[in-house]
């Protein structure tokens, strides 16, 4: 039987041959092809032949090429770019996740493409001025990779299990239990006439017992080996193919040449108990998944509008249904696949795409999640219940992270490379001083060796630890985009908070009005106007004025932390700071100092006058900002120094205050702090401070029943949870001690059992129990130390 050329898998019956090298799969061939520089664009050009492979279509697809048909499986289809989740049954190993990966070397409609393995689905974007949907199903079919399309809902479809594991499992067990039944009369040197005639048979019957061990339960182990050695990788799983390969080298030449047992035993025994602790292992890292879980705490609002009538309402968007209208402001997320009822919809969908052009829909037109509102307020009609997986697929995309470098992970990575050459080198030495001191012993000792230690703890010790902690901050209504940010924010030594909504609450305003009187179209105009904005004075003066004549405004737009500016039926409405009123209906005003935040309100040519806003500190924020006395507080605020003097009262002595500042002024002092060499970690609205969310190194966006995410921002912060920021902070600097503890107990570990298996006080068998022991262990001790030190959290 032949090998795969690039994987080393057999090749059984789905052999494929190229330039008389054989390939277990397409995916392997292809690869095979790519890094030799055939040209494949030609190859698999889809009005030539379709290469060697023997696949015809003969109309099965034809379906697709309906747009009404195809749409139903489109995630996103807009600006000339669809996106596609297709499920693969036919994913093989690494190499067809490369090749699927690298789709776009093949033809360069395919813009991108993102493997999900465990689930075997692409996630395909492409041009649709290039390719079709059939187009891409056609080429993915060519390349052996035919996808499975079902219209169902996704919720009827049966998923299939994978048992190999189990059954691999059951086979080591049942050698293992008849393999130790007839070593019985080895064990206790049983002298009996018929048990010593029959000897050879009992050992015979262990060999061909240890056969399915060797070549069926333990397979992977050689398969996992054989790649990383042609790939020049020491794997782990290269000293325990090594163990077993010896052991049953040795046992099977002492029962061909009958001058003793082997080790049989041992090694059915060192199989079955590294199968069980893999089963183990996988059901732990289930239950305790923490990928699964903490994005359900996802907080993000959004406004819905009842069908009869005006009354809006903050909702959650997880309890968004089909049918429900939603309101989207101007810089919002759209969350949902929806319909435009009303309003002049600019969807910018560079979130989704990549590009900034925002694109113009009309009254009926479908909007897909994941566009941002670039223009007035928008009544949607949702269409598609929320997945909120697809939201932070987004969140997560390479374009919107951070590019630090987690040290866990580079001494993770170094450690794992150099583990299993260290310890093969060990053992050989191992190996030569025995069979020059106690030839009996060397075997033994030299496979404990191979086998009882392992990287595998040191590698769980910082995903499991930063995950159950990441899980807990969820819990507590702090969502953070990955676990990664728990390290830079117990890294931090500056704080940075924007004042309004930050550390205001727009729940809680005592509103004033100083000026001339508007007029009923002139108030209404502001309404409307205030209805379209995001920001938090704008919402929590709308709520203020509350009018009964809703409409859609013929022009609106908002100058972020300066103002905003409507129009309808050519009467236009401007308010904002002073600054930007002046500069808009080119006039000089000059107000005085009410020493209060104020919004300021013009007609076209005709200064109004000012709303003035007595803000309300959230709670508890004197007890919060003492407990944060160890950082570096400043206060950067876009409003006027008038609330100086109130917050020194609430503040500890040491912060700064820096007021008067425009978005573009807040992201180049991040810049200078972190020019110092500071770790800064910025608070404040998602999308008024974006820029400077995304220059910090730990950017938090602070939630108050409004749609704020924001792919610059690190996290989201319910607003209720602001006095729990030290103990994020806390929790934060604990995990990082308890994944250094795990690496001490870990390496500790591996010391103590190398230990006594170089001394030869630990059999194969025992080494092969705690081998994957210590991984559980591993797995225990940060689960339940993170579960202590989050209590108070929880309470």
């Amino acid at each position: 039987m032949e090998s795969c050329y690039h994987c080393g898998d057999d090749c059984r019956d789905t052999t494929i041959v190229l330039q008389d090298k054989h390939f277990c799969c397409n995916g392997c061939k292809t690869v095979y092809e790519i890094l030799n520089e055939n040209d494949l664009t030609y190859y698999y050009d889809l009005e030539q032949s379709p290469g060697i492979s023997p696949i015809r279509f003969e109309g099965k697809f034809d379906y697709l090429k309906d747009e009404q048909i195809a749409s139903k499986l489109l995630e996103f289809n807009e600006q000339d770019t669809q996106i596609v989740n297709l499920l693969i049954p036919s994913i093989h190993c690494s190499s067809c996740i490369w090749v699927l990966e690298h789709l776009g070397k093949i033809n360069n409609g395919i813009i991108s493409s993102q493997v999900n393995f465990p689930e075997k689905t692409v996630r395909i974007q492409f041009n649709t001025q290039a390719l079709s949907l059939f187009n891409v199903v056609q080429l993915l079919t060519r390349l052996g990779y035919e996808p499975y399309i079902s219209l169902e809902d996704d919720d009827t479809k049966q998923k299939k299990t994978d048992r190999s594991l189990i059954y691999k499992l059951g086979v080591a067990g049942f050698a293992f239990g008849n393999i130790m039944f007839l070593s019985f009369p080895e064990y206790f040197e049983v002298d009996e006439f018929w048990l010593d005639r029959f000897k050879f048979v009992f050992r015979w019957l262990m060999f061909l017992f240890a056969l399915p061990v060797v070549f069926y339960s333990g397979w992977d182990y050689f398969i996992s080996a054989f790649k990383g050695l042609r790939s020049k990788l020491f794997n782990i799983d290269v000293p325990i193919a090594l163990g077993i390969s010896v052991l049953f080298v040795r046992s099977a030449l002492e029962v061909i040449l009958d001058i003793g047992t082997g080790f049989f035993d041992s090694l059915s025994g060192l199989v079955f108990f590294l199968l069980l602790g893999k089963f183990f292992q996988k059901k732990t890292y289930a239950y305790l998944s923490f990928e699964r879980d903490y994005r359900s705490y996802f907080p993000l609002a959004v406004t819905q509008l009842a069908k009869d009538s005006n009354e809006e309402k903050q909702t959650q968007i997880k309890n968004l249904q089909p049918g429900d209208r939603i309101l989207i402001r101007n810089e919002e997320l759209i969350p949902v696949d929806a319909i435009l009822i009303s309003g002049n919809a600019f969807i910018d969908y560079s979130f989704v795409t990549g590009e900034t052009q925002p694109v113009a829909k009309s009254s009926g037109s479908k909007v897909f999640a994941g566009g941002r509102q670039a223009g007035g307020s928008i009544l949607l009609e949702v269409i598609n219940a929320v997945e909120q997986s697809y939201l932070t697929q987004l969140w997560s995309n390479d374009v919107f992270n951070k590019k630090n470098t987690s040290a866990f992970q580079t001494l993770t990575d170094q450690i794992s490379k150099r583990f299993t050459l260290v310890i093969i080198s060990i053992a050989i030495l191992a190996l030569g001083f025995w069979l020059w001191y106690l030839p009996a012993e060397a075997l033994n000792v030299f496979t404990a060796v191979l086998i009882v230690a392992c990287p595998c703890a040191i590698a769980l010790a910082a995903p499991f630890t930063l995950g159950n902690i990441l899980r807990y901050f969820g819990k507590a209504k702090l969502y953070l985009k990955n676990a990664e940010i728990i390290e830079r924010m117990s890294q931090l030594d500056t704080l940075v908070f924007d004042k309004t909504g930050t550390l205001t609450t727009s729940e809680k305003n005592n509103i004033t009005y100083h000026g001339k009187a508007l007029n009923p179209e002139e108030q209404n105009l502001l309404t409307n106007t205030l209805r379209s904005s995001n920001h938090p004075l704008s919402r929590a003066l709308y709520q203020w004025l509350q009018s009964e004549e809703i409409y859609t405004l013929d022009d609106f737009k908002e100058d972020v932390g300066k103002g905003i500016h409507g129009s309808k039926n050519k009467q236009h409405i401007y308010a904002g700071s002073l600054n930007y009123i002046n500069q808009s209906n080119h006039t000089q005003n000059q107000v005085e100092n009410h020493n209060t935040t104020q919004v300021h309100v013009a007609t076209s040519n005709d200064y109004k006058g000012f709303y003035s806003f007595c803000n309300d500190y959230r709670n508890a924020l004197k007890s919060t900002f003492n407990n944060l006395k160890k950082y570096n507080l400043i206060v950067l605020s876009g409003d006027n120094d008038n609330e100086r003097e109130a917050l020194s009262k609430l503040l500890p002595k040491h912060t700064e205050y820096f007021f008067n500042q425009k978005p573009e002024d807040k992201l180049d002092f991040i810049k200078k702090l972190q020019s110092q060499g500071k770790k800064v970690l910025m608070l404040g609205d998602g999308l008024n401070d974006a820029g400077a969310l995304a220059q910090s190194d730990v950017g938090i966006a602070i939630s108050e029943n409004i749609n704020v995410f924001s792919p610059a921002c690190d996290g989201i912060l319910d607003a209720n949870q602001f006095s729990l920021l030290p103990k994020f902070f806390s929790l934060s600097r604990k995990a990082i001690r308890i994944i250094k503890y795990a690496f001490i107990f870990s390496l500790l570990y591996n010391l103590i059992g190398l230990g006594f298996a170089i001394t030869g006080h630990l059999k194969p068998v025992i080494a092969a129990i705690l081998m994957p022991l210590s991984s559980i262990s591993i797995v225990v001790f940060t689960t339940i130390y993170t579960y202590l030190v989050t209590k108070k959290l929880r309470v």
